[in-house]
């Protein structure tokens, strides 16, 4: 589960020994590794290194010191709300609203040591605010730490690979902070241009980024790399595509190709150049070529030469530029097709509030017509397109998850899609939903679980369930999910002690304790077939809670289902036990008829028969004449029928809700007070017609059989 960022300790202060835990890794499977920040000068002291060894996070992601470093709590105590606002905020970890008033409390108070420890504990829980990463990699950077500035900014761009605003602002904190007259600080930067365009350069909204590397490195005086540069974005479908032709096309014509494209480049473009110009001057067949006077040279010759002329280089550019322009045609024809869904996005950002349903449709419409643009590219075998497609489609799920990044839906549609092609990667995005984003949504979680059993993976579907259970105690669910999977995998005893420790904890609660105890009796009997143990796990049940009907059926059921030849004492017993139990009229009357339809079947006497049958009609007397015509089958009249349907308790459970337990057996149809078999339900079947041939003439009747009473 996410992390809770700072706790307080028993007075109200703020531990200065305490570190902001570091957000778990987030990033795509494939995207580059981030140039770490250049390590300090000698001249630092040498505590800085070793307390960042000492707070890296065994998650894998990028150490960020936190802890007061020697020297850096100068500005004394606290402000005066700090404390009540954090306790606001990390009382309520769901609420926006209480972080935002502690980081704007802290910002208007200038104290850096409460807003460093604000925005590291913030970030924890919502690391999709690009701003608030900004603001953090601002505030250390005022503060005199560079490094830390650049660190800040690194551990954002892990939680947030995307944000461009987050990456332009990291590319120019190293620009105004690296030594540029050292070899290392321009690759450096070069490097994170880099992971830059690896990470968001296929984002529709990237042509600022590509726009800012270009300008670099024609600030470096490198027009090479300004030329592949360019060559790379022409590719790309983005918003201000035609913006990259026309720069291109300035940059072709400012400058010689020579100076612009990588020596083997230039040699087949110069070869390209030279077989156009021998098929202009090739002579037409029939035609002398004309003789040249001695000492002129030919074009052939001429042009064998280093020194171009005017008209050649201007060839060459044209040529180079007519290329650009097949390429400029099909991303053009690119974002005509996605044009339209990217007018339909009017969030691209995160924020709590919820999205509207057309919003959430456009996603869906663009996600499923980026899929099936990438499947269409692997059915027509382009090996090249079908990686670049499924790389939009991964980049486009990101993009969507940082606007909906608290919609279950749409982080399933991206692990169904991953678990096609990767089982880690699908992992990977499990983990960040549940740890980072959804740490408060228990659905996604036992999803989760359910994925990795499926794999195979039964060490981490246990410890998904069991950080879900420690994380939000109580739920139902979740602990019948931890016993079904030990009985899946064949621990029945890891199973049952999972159901008892259930049992023993919910006593307090006394509709939730019945309903594992019913869990744990199903067990007993079904699996571990011994109902004695199941029968004892009932019986406690019912002396803690003698009014839960679903107790007392399901011991009948069990007692039921036993051997009829000597069980029935148990089966009166049990009836006896719920008529005498503070149950409902209606729900007395089925056990009792439940007792008499088992005697009737498997009574050993016709004594006992009798017995339970007087019983059962003492039983229709105490209810009343109104309650025995309904009991008795009076489906003519719907009103009788609705008060009798609403006078059975409805099932109720403690929070969280579950499902109803169910019967395994169905209850039987009412028994009326005369036994008759019109009323009972057999007369009809006794009453055949196809019958009379064998000499039933008269229908049997119950009044023959039981004395009238």
């Amino acid at each position: 589960m996410a992390a809770e960022g700072l706790d307080m300790s028993s007075n109200g202060d703020v531990s200065s020994e305490l570190e902001t835990p570091v957000p778990p890794e987030v990033m795509p499977a494939d995207q580059p590794e981030l140039p770490q920040p250049p390590q300090p000068e000698s001249s630092q002291p040498e505590e800085t290194a070793e307390h960042t060894a000492e707070t890296q996070d065994t998650s894998g992601a990028a150490p960020y010191p936190t802890a007061l470093e020697e020297g850096d709590d100068e500005e004394g105590e606290l402000p005066v709300d700090f404390d009540r606002l954090w306790r606001v905020a990390h009382d309520n970890p769901q609420e926006f609203s209480s972080w935002t008033d502690l980081l704007q409390y802290c910002e208007q108070e200038s104290h850096t040591t409460a807003s460093r420890r604000a925005l590291g504990a913030f970030l924890v829980r919502y690391p999709l605010c690009y701003g608030y990463w900004k603001k953090f990699a601002d505030l250390e950077r005022r503060a005199g730490n560079s490094i830390r500035a650049q660190e800040v900014c690194v551990r954002g761009l892990k939680a947030i690979p995307l944000s461009l605003d987050l990456w332009i602002h990291y590319i120019t904190l190293l620009q105004d902070t690296l030594n540029m007259n050292l070899p290392e600080s321009t690759q450096h930067i070069r490097s994170a241009f880099e992971a830059a365009v690896a990470a968001a350069g296929l984002e529709f909204h990237s042509d600022r980024l590509w726009e800012m590397y270009a300008d670099w490195e024609r600030e470096q005086g490198d027009l090479r790399a300004v030329t592949a540069i360019y060559g790379r974005v022409m590719r790309i479908p983005t918003q201000l595509y035609r913006g990259h032709f026309e720069r291109v096309r300035a940059h072709l014509f400012a400058h010689p190709p020579k100076d612009l494209l990588p020596p083997e480049e230039f040699k087949r473009l110069r070869a390209e150049f030279q077989q156009s110009q021998q098929v202009e001057t090739a002579p037409v067949e029939g035609e002398e070529s004309e003789e040249k006077p001695p000492g002129e040279e030919t074009p052939e010759e001429s042009n064998t030469k280093d020194q171009d002329t005017e008209e050649d280089v201007q060839k060459m550019q044209e040529l180079l530029l007519a290329d650009r322009q097949k390429l400029y045609q099909q991303t053009e024809l690119e974002v005509g097709k996605r044009w339209a869904f990217e007018e339909a996005i009017k969030r691209p950002y995160f924020h709590v509030k919820p999205l509207d349903r057309a919003q959430l449709k456009a996603w869906h419409a663009y996600l499923d017509w980026e899929m099936s643009e990438a499947e269409q590219r692997v059915a027509e075998a382009e090996d090249d397109g079908s990686r670049a497609g499924r790389k939009r489609v991964l980049v486009l799920f990101e993009r969507c998850l940082i606007a909906c990044a608290l919609y279950e839906e749409l982080w399933t549609k991206y692990v169904r899609f991953l678990e096609q092609h990767s089982v880690e990667e699908a992992q990977a995005v499990y983990r960040r939903a549940c740890e980072v984003h959804l740490s408060h949504k228990p659905s996604m979680h036992l999803q989760w679980a359910t994925f990795e059993e499926r794999h195979g993976n039964i060490t981490e579907a246990r410890r998904v369930l069991k950080s879900l259970e420690e994380a939000m105690p109580g739920l139902a669910m979740v602990r019948l999910r931890r016993a079904g999977l030990e009985r899946r995998t064949g621990r029945l005893d890891q199973a049952e002690e999972l159901l008892r420790e259930a049992v023993l904890q919910s006593t307090e609660t006394p509709t939730l304790h019945a309903f594992y105890s019913i869990k744990l009796a199903r067990l007993l009997l079904k699996l571990s077939k011994n109902s004695a143990k199941a029968r004892s796990v009932l019986l406690e049940a019912i002396e803690l809670c003698p009014d839960n009907s679903k107790l007392h059926l399901n011991l009948l059921e069990l007692e039921v289902a036993g051997d009829p030849r000597g069980n029935g004492i148990g089966v009166q017993q049990c009836v006896s036990r719920a008529l005498a139990a503070p149950l409902s009229p209606h729900t007395k009357l089925l056990f009792s008829q439940r007792g008499l339809q088992f005697a009737e079947d498997f009574g050993a006497t016709v004594q006992s028969v009798l017995t339970v049958y007087d019983e059962h009609q003492k039983l229709l007397k105490e209810l009343g004449s109104k309650k025995r015509g309904a009991e008795n089958g009076d489906n003519d009249d719907p009103e009788k029928m609705s008060k009798l349907e609403e006078s059975v308790p409805a099932p109720s459970m403690a929070t969280p809700p579950m499902p109803p337990v169910a019967m395994a057996t169905p209850p039987p149809p009412m028994m009326g007070g005369d036994m008759s078999g019109s009323h009972y339900g057999y007369g009809g079947w006794y009453q055949h017609q196809q019958y009379g041939a064998y000499g039933y003439q008269n229908p049997w009747n119950y009044n023959q059989y039981y004395p009238p009473s």
